[in-house]
């Protein structure tokens, strides 16, 4: 596939996230090389761990998780009274809609996958903090308007994520008569995940960007600062799946058809959160701006954290795990495509 950089869409991209399928792509064939040519390297990088995590790999984590969470605008969580219809309708479809939907899909498709099929859940959990704003951006979307809701977003995470996971992982498909004996986890699992991949790097965001505005200010915080460190979040994706290939790439690429079983889901997935997002925007009269912002926050997914927890409670050997790594492959091109869509129904539909 070649890409035509002079595409005004693509233009807008930088080098690293217009081409981020493949350089995830070389970070998984440089892990299979550095496995199987450089003898104990396994032994090295699980021999220190952070609770059930290999250091490099928690390392990885907290680096790609740092750059995103310095971005959010914090600030902005208090100027809701304008936006009010646009915040419930996010809550409603981020927190409500999008989950169901996911496990909805999981178990249409991953019904005899339960490691797949629980990793496809765990990122319908994980709402979008990070990429979101850059396909906002794309589609001439309300930059104020998404800076609030990936705000709203990033401390929701940290209340409401386990109680989440627990509710549909267990308590769901138990109502519904579905066998989950073979989906081990606790609850205090996926909350201790959270609070060491989301929690340390949105406090060190956070304190972060108060002193950066107050010191510095908010021009040279968002752009010089933020320039400077947002590339390592992609650093922090592309070193941690280097070292999962490394530690069991083997054993993740004897089996190929699961990165198909994986995509179908989540193509379903983007395809019918961004449309239903976008049709209630629409519907609610919020004007194309915010419509397109509800629309991307809403079918975004929070790849990172969802790595994050998958690794820390089913381990970096899991089919959860490799669902988490294989979710950005997926969903670059397809939020790019949505870009394009977003941008012609602006054209025919709004003046």
């Amino acid at each position: 596939m070649t890409i035509d950089t002079r595409d005004p869409v693509l233009a807008k991209l930088s080098l690293l996230d217009r081409f981020l399928p493949v350089w995830i792509l070389a970070a998984m064939a440089a892990g299979l090389l550095l496995g199987r040519l450089v003898p104990g390297v396994q032994g090295a990088l699980d021999s220190v761990k952070v609770d059930q995590t290999s250091l490099p790999i928690a390392l990885g984590l907290l680096l790609m998780m740092y750059p995103v969470l310095a971005k959010v605008r914090y600030e902005d969580m208090g100027h809701v009274t304008g936006d009010r219809k646009l915040l419930w309708l996010s809550l409603l479809l981020n927190w409500l809609i999008g989950p169901a939907l996911m496990f909805t899909l999981a178990w249409v498709f991953l019904a005899d996958q339960p490691a797949l099929r629980t990793g496809l859940i765990v990122i319908g959990l994980a709402r979008c903090i990070a990429m979101v704003l850059i396909w906002n951006d794309l589609a001439c979307g309300d930059s104020e308007a998404g800076a609030l809701l990936v705000a709203i977003n990033s401390v929701f995470q940290i209340a409401a994520y386990a109680l989440l996971g627990t509710f549909y992982l267990k308590i769901l498909p138990g109502w519904l008569g579905l066998d989950t004996q073979d989906v081990t986890f606790s609850t205090w699992d996926i909350t201790k995940a959270v609070l060491i991949f989301l929690g340390i790097p949105l406090v060190a965001g956070y304190f972060t960007r108060r002193i950066g505005l107050r010191t510095k200010g908010k021009v040279w915080y968002e752009g010089t600062f933020i320039p400077r460190i947002a590339p390592f979040a992609l650093y922090g994706l592309l070193f941690t799946i280097v070292v999962m290939f490394a530690l069991q790439g083997d054993a993740i690429m004897s089996d190929p058809i699961s990165v198909v079983q994986i995509a179908i889901p989540l193509l379903a997935y983007f395809a019918i959160m961004w449309g239903v997002s976008f049709a209630l925007g629409a519907r609610s009269r919020l004007g194309y701006p915010k419509t397109a912002t509800l629309a991307f926050t809403a079918a975004g997914n929070n790849f990172e954290l969802a790595i994050a927890v998958s690794i820390g409670v089913w381990g970096v050997t899991s089919g959860q795990a490799l669902t988490g790594v294989i979710g950005p492959l997926i969903e670059v091109p397809a939020l790019v495509a949505l870009v394009y869509v977003s941008l012609w129904l602006r054209r025919r539909f709004f003046s």
